[in-house]
């Protein structure tokens, strides 16, 4: 399995990383022991089993994890820092108030029946428990599990209330990149509609203005083949809503079944929220928080 190895030292995040462009189909673990010869299959294991390997931006716990040609393998050599958290969890900003953070695509942002403890708001809790046992977090919003990107949780519920019972206005930027199956027509616009929900949780448009008004502007950043990069910012925040845009216009989201997507070469839901704005609800203070779009949509539009 041949490939191109790129290690680096990421700078103002301080976490030295290594990163493989996959040439070749192959088994990740065969592909760590050949281009790192030095280590043994239980070190690996110890970097799978702390969530240090990711492939194409996505956390993988199997040391069998069948690889495919043009995927990247990125592996994290350092020790977890106070800035990173377990399922790989960043911390973006911290105060007495709030936290802000960058959520990892297949991690659930609350809790479910059926997941309880891999959540990003368990992982929170304990680490604000650590700072004294009393601290509590609260959800403000959410992003689905398979979304990755940019949220933010309060630290008492006095903050939550203040930034909820004002949304619109406490939060004045969101914005997503999805990578679509197609090309959208036009290629930048806004899409209104009114979502109802079915009872098999199935969320969908309506236009005889029945259930919750939703809006999105969209715009394509570049296409290339079967795919488009859009640039996604929500005027509303409704359950699936760019999910369910994306259908309507026939393009839906890559990764994205349960909304008429047929491909999936990337192994996951291709939805980032890429930018959060809002206004600190202590100090009024303008804060805006930007991370970059995924590598693996990239490699898509290429």
């Amino acid at each position: 399995m041949d490939s191109k190895v790129n290690q680096r030292n990421t700078g103002t995040e301080k976490r030295r990383t290594s990163r493989i462009e996959v040439s070749s189909d192959g088994v990740l673990m065969d592909l760590l022991l050949e281009k790192f010869s030095q280590r043994n299959r239980n070190f690996f294991k110890t970097l799978l089993k702390f969530k240090k390997i990711k492939v194409d931006g996505r956390v993988v716990l199997q040391y069998n994890y069948p690889l495919k040609k043009g995927q990247l393998v990125e592996i994290n050599w350092e020790k977890e820092s106070e800035k990173s958290l377990p399922g790989g969890i960043e911390i973006l900003y911290e105060d007495h108030d709030i936290i802000v953070i960058n959520k990892p695509a297949g991690m659930l942002a609350v809790a479910t029946m059926s997941e309880k403890t891999r959540t990003a708001y368990s992982i929170l809790s304990d680490h604000v428990k650590k700072q004294h046992r009393n601290n509590k977090i609260y959800v403000i919003h959410r992003l689905d599990r398979e979304t990755s990107g940019i949220m933010m949780y309060a630290k008492n519920h006095d903050i939550k209330e203040s930034i909820k019972e004002d949304w619109y206005n406490n939060v004045p930027e969101r914005t997503y990149v999805a990578v679509v199956e197609g090309r959208i027509k036009p290629p930048a616009g806004t899409i209104v509609s009114w979502l109802k929900e079915n009872s098999g949780t199935f969320m969908y448009s309506s236009h005889d203005r029945e259930g919750k008004k939703a809006v999105t502007h969209y715009e394509t950043l570049q296409s290339s083949g079967d795919f488009s990069l859009l640039k996604i910012e929500l005027e509303t925040g409704r359950k699936n809503q760019i999910r369910v845009h994306m259908q309507d216009k026939g393009v839906p989201v890559t990764g994205d079944r349960k909304y008429g997507a047929k491909m999936n070469p990337i192994s996951r839901l291709a939805l980032h929220a890429m930018v959060l704005a809002f206004l600190h609800p202590r100090t009024g203070k303008l804060m805006r928080f930007e991370s970059r779009i995924p590598d693996s949509f990239l490699r898509l539009v290429k």
